[in-house]
């Protein structure tokens, strides 16, 4: 089997009736297409869409010059080939983003030539059978919904939040985050105060407050206050350069700290693992560097004790990629999920209908060849911007 083509193809909404919380305004998709009419999908978030068509658009492009004619087995060769033709240029950033997307749509392709899902490619679960409390474990993926406001002055912080959370709970949703940003840290605890009291004890719950202090001791302090509402992490109280920061606080908590939204490469978690003691990274499963690197990223995170659980920020389709690695990693116990049922966005909800189910608040591990997850022709014809 051999690449013929790369194709990049620009999703995004609609221009909304009136302001939204969450628009899709451009959303670059890679298609890898076969001699055997296999095609290896991925989605390439966070990348201006006209970066990606530079890089990965055609016989011409950066990327597609090197990636045309190759065989995709196995996607690490071509992971190392990508990478190392960046050691004299960028080795991070946007480069390695569209590495991760090659990366996916590698591994969607194996799995469609093999007929396998792609984490029976990956390795099987590794979690021993003292480490789970039920079988379950071993078959599903939790997500946790990401919950924003439209607005974000304290009351409408509270309210539009907390009315969100209720709604994914009688949905069945069994894990939240709540993202009190911008907010003074009195509304910080009182919304984490609110939301599980909407949940009750038996949920999961975490607060991202994006990147909103460069004190340590305020830091400090709102833990304190939150460890009363069993918060399972407190996410990016710092910007993400701010390592020193991070280590500071971790020594003066009992709360897991969590970051790595943006952060890309085994190398740059391991500072953050290392140099800034956060106990969750958050890889996003293209902006890492693909499922290769972050295969690797969990086999760093497992023997440090921390937990490596996906950010996504962005359709289902990098979703399944989030699903895939847990369904392998014993140090995953939950995804980020942007639900759509929340949301205005139509793309978000239209890619959620086609993509692996959430049932009673669990993903079960995917059985289809592949990622999963396909978008059909009239969606593409019907999204496609540009």
């Amino acid at each position: 089997m051999k690449i013929t083509q790369c194709e990049v193809l620009v999703l995004g909404d609609p221009p909304p009736p009136e302001r939204v919380e969450h628009r899709i305004a451009g959303l670059a998709v890679l298609r890898l297409h076969t001699d055997e009419g296999l095609i290896g999908l991925s989605e390439v978030f966070a990348v201006p869409p006209g970066v990606v068509k530079a890089v990965l658009d055609g016989p011409d492009s950066l990327f597609g010059a090197q990636l045309i004619g190759e065989d995709p087995f196995p996607p690490e060769r071509l992971w190392s080939r990508l990478y190392n033709a960046m050691l004299h240029g960028n080795r991070r950033g946007w480069a390695v983003i569209c590495i991760g997307a090659v990366d996916v749509a590698l591994w969607d392709l194996c799995g469609k030539a093999l007929g396998r899902p792609v984490w029976q490619l990956l390795g099987a679960p590794e979690r021993s059978r003292y480490q789970i409390a039920s079988e379950q474990e071993r078959r599903y993926v939790a997500p946790y919904c990401t919950i924003i406001s439209l607005d974000y002055d304290r009351e409408s912080v509270l309210r539009q939040q907390v009315e969100r959370v209720e709604r994914l709970r009688d949905l069945g949703y069994r894990a939240f985050k709540v993202e009190p940003m911008r907010s003074a840290p009195e509304t910080v605890v009182e919304l984490a105060r609110l939301a599980r009291e909407a949940i009750g004890p038996d949920r999961m719950l975490a607060v991202d407050v994006g990147y909103l202090w460069n004190d340590v001791g305020q830091a400090a302090k709102v833990c304190e206050q939150l460890l009363e509402y069993d918060i399972y992490w407190l996410e990016t109280p710092f910007p993400v350069d701010s390592l020193e920061a991070y280590a500071r606080l971790s020594r003066q908590t009992r709360l897991r700290l969590a970051a790595g939204e943006h952060t890309v490469t085994r190398w740059e978690f391991l500072d953050l693992l290392d140099r800034g003691g956060v106990l969750v990274a958050q890889p996003y499963m293209t902006t890492c560097g693909g499922l290769t690197e972050a295969r690797r990223i969990v086999e760093l995170a497992q023997p440090r004790g921390a937990l490596v659980c996906p950010g996504n920020w962005s359709t289902q389709l990098l979703g399944a990629a989030s699903v895939h690695l847990a369904a392998i990693s014993p140090v995953t116990p939950y995804i980020e999920y942007a639900p759509s049922e929340v949301y205005w966005s139509p793309l978000l909800r239209a890619i959620q209908e086609l993509a692996l189910p959430v049932v009673d608040g669990r993903i079960a591990f995917p059985s289809a060849p592949g990622m999963g997850v396909e978008l059909p022709d009239d969606l593409l014809a019907h999204f496609r911007v540009g």
